[in-house]
């Protein structure tokens, strides 16, 4: 059985770096566009695990996504939303089949900018983001 890596980003601005994009002008919160992100040749084999939320919204895009136990089959060229929760390991395989250009807006958020605020203690409630 074929063994994989696994990488987990803990910042935001790690994040930036590892897809090569400017410094983050906040190290909690940080919105990017999807078609700016440089992609390594081949993250098939790769894990991932955010210490972050992401909140996408992509197009154009095909593929398989992993996460917890269940894997997942998209091709979307309307749009697709994912979510993601900290410490969620999870792997994206995308395809080469989308008739659209790959484009869409990503929401990074640190569990920390929520401190001391309503949503930090309430954040359970909203099932997509909910860390099992």
């Amino acid at each position: 059985m074929e063994q994989n890596q696994t990488v987990r980003i803990k910042t935001i601005s790690e994040f930036h770096q590892l897809r090569g994009l400017p410094k983050p002008d906040h190290p909690l919160i940080s919105i990017v566009d999807y078609a700016s992100i440089k992609r390594p040749a081949d993250t098939s084999n790769v894990n991932w695990i955010f210490d972050f939320y992401q909140i996408s919204v992509k197009r154009g895009i095909d593929g398989t996504m992993k996460y917890g136990q269940q894997e997942y089959v998209f091709s979307f060229n309307e749009g697709v939303m994912f979510f993601i929760a900290p410490n969620q390991v999870f792997k994206i395989q995308v395809g080469n089949h989308a008739t659209t250009a790959r484009s869409g807006w990503m929401l990074l958020i640190h569990p920390d900018f929520f401190w001391n605020t309503s949503l930090a203690k309430n954040i359970k409630r909203y099932e997509f983001l909910i860390t099992r």
